[in-house]
């Protein structure tokens, strides 16, 4: 078994990077530890959560809009094992659908945990305990991460549990606890809200989604409250006991004394992610790793090991699925002696909630600390037409531009299908338009884009037509 590229880990990054190797020429082999493909965004993390949120939001709907829309219904009610179920079978289907491209491109599949003997020679062990030996020219790693605790919360995965458990849980409970008002707290956090949950979000820094935009994180902390969600922002957890049939939460004040004891059915720890490279063989061949576990690597994501690449979660930077993605094609391409680019600061940032949120480019919080003259433009979705039509007028969409030369530097959104119309604000930025050239672009009316015209049209000199 010889191959010009070996990817270790099948999820977004590996199994595209396989597939741009394999369109470049390369022959390609793929391994997996488990036994789908897709990796922890498509098997417990992006797919799935969006399953769930997706139904949530139309029970909700049901519940609190749809009299609104001329629409009577009787004896709602939630059909959990159903509502699982459908997530198990979108997770299924998108699953079998990465083999079928791994088929298509012709690109040899393993299962089974892959380890090091030297820069050109990967040991193979498989479920059934056997092992085989792959030879392989080049080899990129793409092992992802896990969800990370601190040491005294003791992940027992029955009550106190990471996203992985709380996709499947047993039943809808009453009430939640969720450490962490990042972006997996806030959407796992809001499908059981939706669903009647009593949640409780207990979260360190003083707003949620603190590295957004900062007046990202208060409006969806406003509309959060609007689902019953409750929130203990300015709060380190102390202790994580549980006690059976519930568990007890301890937190103090970040800046004063003041403690607070919860107690709940389910605590939902969901305080970042680590990069996943034990039993890898690092060590063997002399891959370098810093403080925090991750991979050092170069400029061409290639590490201190010649020929071995590294993209994803196990390096520095964002832990985004489409980042992994992105360095997965770089990498590919690189091998392949093109010259390609990745622009970091333009890879945009979404959270799943609704409203969506999203941002790209600096916030305005940057903005500041550099000194940097600009100007913000900012448009409601309560002006835009097509908002009040479906009825989602929270939020707004806000541009920063340069002060002298109008370019946008930023672009920070709440709203309804933000996680779509972030893409037309990449793409300003990759450009590097200006406010007024957005401006001067005609937007379908009425759609929800047009706040993102609006915005600009506010940053060039308070020229917002519908405010």
């Amino acid at each position: 078994m010889k191959y010009d590229i070996t990817v270790i880990g099948a999820g977004p990054g590996g199994y595209v990077a396989a597939i741009r190797c394999a369109q470049l020429g390369f022959k390609v082999a793929i391994i997996e530890r488990y036994d789908t493909l897709g990796g922890t965004c498509l098997n417990v993390g992006c797919i799935p959560s969006k399953a769930l949120l997706d139904s949530t939001e139309h029970y909700h709907n049901a519940k609190h809009h749809f009299s609104a829309h001329g629409i009577d219904l009787t004896g709602l009610s939630v059909n959990w094992a159903q509502m699982v179920g459908r997530k198990s079978n979108v997770v299924k289907e998108n699953a079998d659908g990465v083999r079928f491209l791994m088929k298509k491109n012709n690109i040899d599949v393993y299962h089974g945990h892959a380890s090091f003997v030297d820069a050109h020679t990967i040991s193979l062990k498989k479920t059934d305990g056997s092992t085989d030996t792959i030879q392989t020219d080049k080899t990129i790693i793409a092992t992802g991460s896990k969800p990370t605790t601190l040491p005294f919360i003791p992940l027992d995965k029955q009550r106190v549990i990471t996203s992985t458990e709380a996709l499947s849980l047993p039943e809808v409970p009453r009430t939640m606890v969720v450490i962490g008002g990042g972006v997996i707290g806030c959407e796992l956090g809001s499908v059981y809200a939706r669903l009647g949950t009593e949640v409780t979000m207990i979260e360190y820094m003083p707003s949620l989604i603190a590295t957004m935009d900062g007046e990202l994180g208060k409006e969806l902390q406003k509309s959060l409250r609007k689902l019953g969600m409750k929130f203990a922002l300015g709060y380190g957890v102390t202790a994580v006991e549980n006690l059976g049939d519930r568990v007890r939460i301890s937190a103090k004040a970040a800046k004063s004394d003041d403690t607070q004891t919860f107690e709940t059915d389910y605590c939902l720890v969901a305080i970042g992610r680590r990069p996943y490279t034990e039993g890898l063989g690092l060590e063997n061949i002399g891959i370098a790793t810093n403080a925090k576990g991750q991979i050092v690597t170069d400029e061409h994501l290639e590490t201190t090991v010649k020929g071995i690449y590294a993209i994803g979660d196990v390096i520095q930077g964002a832990m985004l699925a489409h980042k992994a993605e992105e360095e997965g094609v770089f990498v590919a391409e690189t091998i392949a002696g093109q010259h390609p680019h990745i622009h970091y600061h333009l890879i945009p940032g979404v959270v799943y909630t609704w409203p969506e949120v999203a941002g790209v480019g600096y916030t305005e919080e940057e903005l500041k600390q550099q000194g940097r003259a600009y100007k913000s433009g900012k448009f409601p979705f309560k002006a835009s037409g097509r908002a009040r039509a479906s009825m989602d007028t929270d939020g707004f969409v806000k541009v920063l531009t340069d002060a002298n030369t109008d370019e946008i530097l930023g672009a920070h959104m709440i709203g309804p299908r933000i996680a779509d119309l972030i893409a037309e604000a990449v793409v300003a930025l990759e450009y590097r338009a200006s406010a007024e050239d957005i401006a001067r672009m005609s937007h379908a009316h009425p759609t929800f884009t047009e706040a993102f015209r609006e915005a600009c049209l506010a940053a060039t000199g308070n020229r917002a037509i519908h405010i």
